[in-house]
C-alpha cells in the first residue's frame, strides 16, 4: 500500500469542494425556477404515461 501525504489529500479535498461549490452556484444561477423539493423536479410538466397506466390496469385484472 502506498503512503499518502495527509496534507496533499486535504488539499485535494479542498479543491474538490471548491469545484462543487462553483458548480452549485452556476447551476443555481442558470436555473429558471426556484429550488424544487426532492422528487418534484418534473412534476409540473409531467405527461401521464398511457402505456404504464394501461399496464397497471391490466395487472389489477389478473
Amino acid at each position: 500500500m502506498t503512503n499518502q501525504d495527509p496534507q496533499e489529500l486535504l488539499r485535494l479535498k479542498h479543491e474538490q469542494d471548491e469545484h462543487k461549490k462553483q458548480f452549485t452556484n452556476f447551476a443555481r444561477s442558470v436555473s429558471a425556477h426556484g429550488e424544487a423539493e426532492a422528487g418534484q423536479e418534473f412534476s409540473v410538466d409531467r405527461v401521464p404515461d398511457d402505456q404504464n397506466r394501461m399496464k397497471s390496469v391490466e395487472n389489477k385484472r389478473d
